[in-house]
Parts: C-alpha cells; sequence; structure tokens
C-alpha cells in the first residue's frame, strides 16, 4: 500500500453540480487493475470490494491480499463488512491514509453475509448503523475523510427513510441505495424509492441498480434527482460505459492488457474481465473459444487474430 495526499474531500466534488459516475463495489473484480481501468473512461469515484473488517484487522495476509492501492487510485471508497462499530472505527483508523473515505455495507443480501450479521441484515438495526456511522467520524482524525452507507430498501419504505436519517444525524456523509429489497435480484428497480429517500434526507444520495449505458445515468438523475449513480454489472460488461460508449471499444480492451500485465494481474481475474467485456461483442462460437483459453499470451494472440491491435484501427 502506498499512502497518498488528498486535499480536498470527496464532498467537494458533490457540490460542483454534476451527477457523479461511481463504480461500485464487487467481491472479486472492483480491485486496483479494474479500478485504473474505468477510472480512464470518466469513472469519478471507485470502491473496493466489500473487505469483511475483522478478517482485515486480524490477518496482516488479508490485508495485502484485500487491499492494493498506489497513488493514481484516487478518489478511494474502501467498503466494509462489519457489525460492531468499534471494529469499523479501527478499519477505517488502518485505511484512512490510503483512501478518502470507508462505507459499511448495508446491502449485501448474500445468505453468508446476512446469517454472520453483514450485509443487508443491518437495515433492520438503524441503532447499530447510527452507532457504526459515529465511531468513525469521531475517531478518523481528517475532517475531510467520508463515512458512508450503502443500502438496500425494506418493502415498508418509512423504515428506510427512518434509517437514512437515523444515519444522516450521525454523521454519515452520503448514502447509496440500491433501489430492491433484499429479497429482490432483477426484478425492476424501484425509483419511486431512490426518489422519495432522497427528498428525506439533506446528504448526498447515490442511485444504484440497472446502470448500463451512459444514458441510464441521466434518466436515473431524472427519475430520482440523486447526486450520483453507481454501476456495477454494466461497467463489468463494458468500462467505458461512462464515457458514453455502447459496447466495450477497442481501446478499452487494450487499455485491460497493458494494466494487468504491469500490475500482474492473476489470469483468473484477467480473463474473466475479458469474459464479460467481450460478451456483447462476440458470438457464441468466438465465445467458446476465448472462454477456453488458458494463458495470457494465448489470450493475447487471440485478441489480436480476431480483433486486431488499436494500431490497426488507425489504418
Amino acid at each position: 500500500m502506498k499512502t497518498g495526499s488528498s486535499s480536498s474531500s470527496i464532498m467537494d466534488m458533490f457540490e460542483q453540480g454534476k451527477v457523479l459516475k461511481v463504480c461500485a463495489p464487487m467481491v472479486r473484480y472492483s480491485k486496483l487493475a479494474f479500478r485504473s481501468l474505468v477510472r480512464k473512461y470518466n469513472c469519478d469515484i471507485c470502491f473496493t470490494p466489500m473487505i469483511v473488517a475483522t478478517d482485515f484487522l486480524r490477518s496482516v495476509k488479508a490485508r495485502d491480499s484485500e487491499f492494493t492501492t498506489n497513488e493514481r487510485d484516487r478518489p478511494l471508497i474502501v467498503q466494509f463488512a462489519a457489525h460492531d462499530a468499534q471494529t469499523l472505527a479501527d478499519a477505517a483508523c488502518a485505511v484512512a491514509p490510503f483512501s478518502d473515505g470507508v462505507d459499511l455495507n448495508c446491502g449485501c443480501p448474500q445468505r453468508w453475509a446476512m446469517s454472520a450479521g453483514y450485509g443487508a441484515c443491518l437495515i433492520n438495526k438503524p441503532e447499530l448503523v447510527k452507532d457504526m456511522v459515529r465511531h468513525v467520524r469521531n475517531q478518523v482524525d481528517n475532517p475531510n475523510y467520508t463515512a458512508s452507507i450503502k443500502i438496500r430498501i425494506h418493502k415498508d419504505l418509512r423504515r428506510t427513510v427512518d434509517l437514512c436519517q437515523k444515519a444522516e444525524s450521525a454523521g454519515v456523509s452520503w448514502i447509496t441505495v440500491h433501489g430492491r429489497t433484499s429479497e429482490e435480484r432483477h426484478q425492476p428497480v424501484h425509483y419511486d424509492a431512490i426518489k422519495t429517500i432522497k427528498e428525506s434526507v439533506s446528504v448526498p444520495v447515490i442511485a444504484n441498480g440497472d446502470i448500463k449505458y451512459l444514458r441510464d445515468v441521466e434518466s436515473t438523475h431524472q427519475l430520482t434527482g440523486v447526486d450520483g449513480v453507481m454501476a456495477a454489472r454494466g461497467l463489468l460488461a463494458n468500462p467505458a460505459m461512462f464515457a458514453g460508449y455502447e459496447d466495450t471499444p477497442l481501446q478499452c480492451i487494450w487499455d485491460w492488457v497493458d494494466i494487468s500485465i504491469e500490475q500482474g494481474t492473476p489470469f483468473t481475474c484477467f480473463h474473466h474481465h475479458l469474459i464479460y467485456m467481450l460478451e456483447r461483442v462476440s458470438s457464441q462460437p468466438e465465445r467458446k473459444v476465448f472462454n477456453s483459453l488458458s494463458s495470457t499470451s494465448s489470450v493475447i494472440d487471440y485478441l489480436q487474430n480476431t480483433y486486431g491491435t488499436v494500431e490497426d484501427l488507425g489504418t
């Protein structure tokens, strides 16, 4: 980890009046190499994958594998899973010199997280969330360092509004709302719920869910009035989405190859990202061949032979 200096707060970015474009926390995927890629294509803020705070504090190995960054990897939000205020505050203090804020995951619907007291079960514990936010605000000695939460919604939206207002009273910097309940997966996003939450608090609100193209950023803003929009699967399929590309451009694919080689990205991760990026622009037989490749050199040969190099674009 390298320390970075951030003279201004992320909160200043919200003041500029544009809708912020944010890369979501994604387990295994929103690591340093991918963050480096999306930052080349108009992504304003990136999140790390969710990190379990107790493991992070307990193990040097966990810290080294779960959290890597560099001086160009800013603004950066580190997302933690936690269910204890002091543990979250300790984890925040550990990463504060290398990041711009921490986010408490109150939205992960996976069974393992919920049964361990993490993720979406926290939306039913507003007093605990309030306590965790307050601990971070009180113990990180950088006034510009942010403490945010990422939530899902309740069926009874009054409970979600109450949660958000309690978090606001504890000093939460902003709130990301995934517009689905913890039981919902691919059902339509409840934009009306996000709008209601936005109107119920004075801190910035970021909308999450079903952002596939740049036009979805503006339409979500129009529907909800939010201050920012967060994308996950849309960015996996097209890391250049926020720059207005409909599908992953060839330049972006070769940028990913360069970044992965430079940073020593493990082959499985390198390959998986390319499988996502090429899904919309390749045929089924092409995908079958590509998915079976097993080395970086075979992937590079395939890309050159099938799509050409960036230099070929200019000829």
